[in-house]
Parts: C-alpha cells; sequence; structure tokens
C-alpha cells in the first residue's frame, strides 16, 4: 500500500489536515487551545506550521518583526502576555503578512478590522475583538517557544483551526497523530478493515458487538397488572 502523504508533501498534509479538523485532531494527540481561541470570522480555517511571537503587553512591535521574519506558509502564534484588550492585529498587518505569503494568524488576544480580515479571507484566530490599538515602540521575542491559548507552541508545530477552535500539534508527532486517524475504529475490526487507509472510501462494517437486540420472545405484548381483578368463579355450596 502506498504510504500517505508526509512532511514532504506539505501541500497535501495541509489538505489532510484541514478535512481532519481542529476537533479531530485534538482528539487524536493534538493539544486543544482554550475555548477563548475562535474564529474571527465565519469559515476560516487553517492547517500551517506556527511561528512564535511573543509581545510586551499592549505592544505589537514584535508581531511587525515576526511578518517581516516569518517562513512563507507559517502561521503566526502569538503571546500577547496579560493585556489582552488592545488592536494587535489589523489590516494593514494583514496585507504585509499577505505578501509576505503567511498563512494565518492565532492570537490570544485582540485584532480589529474583521470585515476586511474577511474580505482578505485572511485566517485569524483570536481570543477577543478590540478596537484600542497597541504601541509599536517596546521589545518582543520571535522564533522563541511561547504559550498561547494555554498550549506551549514552538516553531515548527502545526497549528489547526477552524470553527471548533485551535489544536495544536508538535512537529516531531505530526505523523503519529495523523496516522492515528487512519487507523480502523477498534482491534475488533476483520483484516480488511485493518487494510482501509482512510482514502476517502466508505470504511468496512466493524464487526464489535452490537448493542443488545430484543428477541423475539421479548417484542411479545405485555399485559399490565395493575387495576385487574380476579375473575369471578362459579362455587358449589
Amino acid at each position: 500500500m502506498p504510504e500517505r502523504p508526509g512532511p514532504s508533501d506539505p501541500a497535501a498534509r495541509i489538505t489532510e489536515l484541514l478535512a481532519l479538523g481542529a476537533a479531530t485532531i485534538g482528539e487524536s494527540g493534538g493539544r486543544p487551545m482554550s475555548p477563548r481561541i475562535k474564529a474571527v470570522w465565519r469559515g476560516a480555517r487553517l492547517a500551517a506550521p506556527a511561528f512564535p511571537v511573543r509581545c510586551t503587553p499592549g505592544d505589537n512591535l514584535a508581531i511587525h518583526v515576526a511578518v517581516s521574519s516569518a517562513p512563507p506558509g507559517s502561521a503566526l502564534a502569538v503571546d500577547v502576555g496579560d493585556e489582552d484588550e488592545f488592536g494587535y492585529w489589523g489590516e494593514v498587518l494583514t496585507t504585509g503578512a499577505e505578501a509576505r505569503r503567511l498563512a494565518g494568524l492565532v492570537i490570544d488576544g485582540g485584532v480589529r478590522d474583521t470585515g476586511a480580515l474577511e474580505a482578505h479571507a485572511f485566517p485569524v484566530f483570536s481570543s477577543t475583538v478590540a478596537l484600542r490599538g497597541a504601541s509599536k515602540n517596546r521589545p518582543g521575542a520571535v522564533g522563541a517557544p511561547v504559550e498561547v491559548g494555554g498550549v506551549p507552541v514552538a516553531a515548527g508545530d502545526w497549528l489547526v483551526g477552524d470553527a471548533d477552535g485551535v489544536a495544536v500539534v508538535s512537529a516531531a508527532a505530526i505523523d503519529d497523530v495523523v496516522r492515528a486517524r487512519r487507523r480502523p475504529c477498534s482491534a475488533l475490526c476483520d483484516k480488511d478493515a485493518r487494510r482501509w487507509s482512510c482514502s476517502g472510501s466508505t470504511p468496512p462494517r466493524c464487526k464489535a458487538p452490537e448493542p443488545h437486540r430484543r428477541t423475539s420472545a421479548e417484542h411479545q405484548p405485555v399485559t399490565r397488572l395493575e387495576g385487574l381483578r380476579p375473575a369471578r368463579t362459579s362455587h358449589t355450596p
């Protein structure tokens, strides 16, 4: 059986992760982010390797640096500390990110210009929407591990986001996580099911034990006894 696409085929890997979705990845060895991290616009979907960013709270200079230095095809994973109610990201940064061919943004903080983000079809996942702008003159860090949505994120980890939220898979575990989703539903499946590889076809019927089914006797009408009186019988004096 031919091997499924691996890291040497990033486009196929992205397609596969998008098809699996954040919920499936989060239940298959990925780490789900906090539910506060949500898609900013309806229909946003993301599957990309992460480029971590740490901002000084209230300042987004590090994000500007990351947009200019992150590898094409990556998604920024941004930790803003404990000041989330700033618009750390908006249309200007989106335009720059598109020019650099970045894949998206996951930020544990606020963004703005949400209509423009949707118009650009640029995938953004954030913890809030905030109008107040951030300053751009304080230091931060790019490329070093961060924590976003309660989950550690390192450079090269995979981010998978959709309407259900965002899940993170370490670069070292991505093959195992995807492979786990190609296995049949249980060890009780027959040998043909074990050969099934999630090719998109309908999987074989699993031969795991079925729920209890009533026997024909169990389907017979039941006479309720409540309220019934004994039948009269004739007695010889």
